[in-house]
């Protein structure tokens, strides 16, 4: 497509915005397509997916443009350059791209393509975490999956309909979706829709959620008429999983450090029809310790460095510090250790991240299980899904019993 000058300015003060002012790519993305109304879908794929590709390919095209952050205008512009010449895009005659030097930008590209760093657009340190954790072959692999623009998947609220009833719903409105038969309620677009625009998911059908997240939820073989107790709701797309799973019947504790998350939850909730659901803040150790030896099933679904969901937030390849992941590892374990005497003796708990490292995962499972609290769980089984092999984001899943 012909480049417009209204569309590219938006794509240079939002990069601005989330290199230099560090905002959240998905914020800055959704503030620029209010920018104008007059805009057609494909003027707002432009600059959404134009933003998403600058973010994701930041080191590569500055290393490229031979510019450093923080970045000025005009090296924003530099940055565009190089997306567009890659792109195959024909650079208007305007101010911003005199002398630049297009066969200079391709012979770069191949040179830096051959060193992993630059091809894939990491910092060091993420690449030398990647290696000790994963090994050169797993790591070059997953990488490389983490940089491919993720799908949009929808998770069938089954609580209203099933998946073949919501499947023709969008048909109906010409959207597209296919149905993998080894994820029993998803839908994946095949073209890339604003789905939130529809009475579909306005009365509650669907939520959008990856394909590896909706297997959480049955990992925990939560039952009709159980307690289960989500220890780290968030906005709650599992806990809306459990209830759907659960028929409406039984309880489901949301709890969460942040009250702003448990808003967004019964909004979401009330669309989905989800109504055995009970909210509480945790507001410190009296919150969990009243739900001890009290829950059937129990969910952390513990923070993390998101390390498998690169694909789905580009810019938190610029936003991590590696002492960041180290706290988090301290974290975790303290979670585990404190969350799950929430478990009745005979009782299930997963332990969930959205990371690919083991020293979030099959590390923490160990150590816990080795420490004295630990030695009272029996380990079931895990599952740990690289979006190498999945194509989906990376996530860890662990099922445990406490004993009788």
């Amino acid at each position: 497509m012909r480049l417009h000058k209204n569309l590219v300015f938006t794509v240079i003060d939002s990069i601005l915005a989330i290199f230099n002012d560090g905002e959240y790519a998905d914020k800055v993305v959704a503030r620029a397509l209010k920018k104008d109304k007059r805009w057609g879908s494909t003027d707002r794929k432009f600059v959404a997916e134009t933003i998403y590709e600058i973010v994701r390919w930041k080191r590569l095209y500055a290393e490229i443009a031979e510019v450093k952050d923080p970045f000025t205008r005009d090296d924003a512009w530099r940055i565009f350059a190089v997306w567009a010449v890659l792109r195959g895009h024909k650079l208007p005659d305007w101010k911003y791209f005199e002398n630049t030097p297009i066969r200079r930008i391709k012979g770069r590209f191949d040179e830096l393509s051959k060193i992993r760093v630059f091809r894939e657009s990491i910092p060091d340190w993420m690449d030398e975490l990647g290696l000790k954790e994963l090994g050169e072959k797993n790591w070059t692999k997953e990488i490389a999956a983490q940089n491919q623009q993720a799908d949009v998947i929808l998770r069938v609220n089954t609580l209203k309909a099933n998946r073949k009833q919501v499947h023709a719903m969008l048909m109906d409105l010409e959207i597209e979706t296919s149905m993998p038969d080894e994820y029993p309620d998803a839908l994946i677009l095949k073209e890339r829709a604003n789905v939130f625009l529809t009475d579909v998911f306005k009365n509650g059908y669907f939520e959008v959620q990856d394909a590896s997240s909706q297997l959480v939820a049955p990992f925990l073989e939560v039952q009709p008429g159980m307690r289960v107790v989500d220890t780290c709701a968030g906005a709650g797309g599992k806990t809306l999983h459990i209830a759907s799973l659960m028929q409406n019947k039984g309880q489901i504790i949301a709890m969460d450090i942040y009250e702003s998350k448990q808003k967004q939850l019964k909004l979401r909730a009330k669309r989905n029809g989800a109504f055995n659901i009970e909210y509480r803040i945790i507001e410190g150790t009296k919150t969990i310790k009243k739900l001890h030896d009290k829950a059937d099933r129990v969910l952390i679904d513990a923070p993390c460095s998101g390390l498998g969901v690169l694909k789905r937030n580009p810019d938190s390849k610029w936003k991590l510090k590696p002492e960041f992941i180290d706290e988090i590892r301290q974290t975790q374990e303290q979670i585990l250790l404190d969350y799950s005497k929430i478990l009745k003796p005979g009782g299930k708990m997963v332990y969930a991240t959205c990371s690919i490292l083991p020293s979030e995962n099959e590390e923490q499972i160990k150590k816990f299980l080795a420490s004295d609290w630990g030695k009272n769980f029996i380990f079931i089984k895990d599952q740990k899904i690289l979006a190498s092999t999945s194509a989906f984001d990376g996530f860890y899943m662990a099922l445990l019993e406490r004993k009788s």
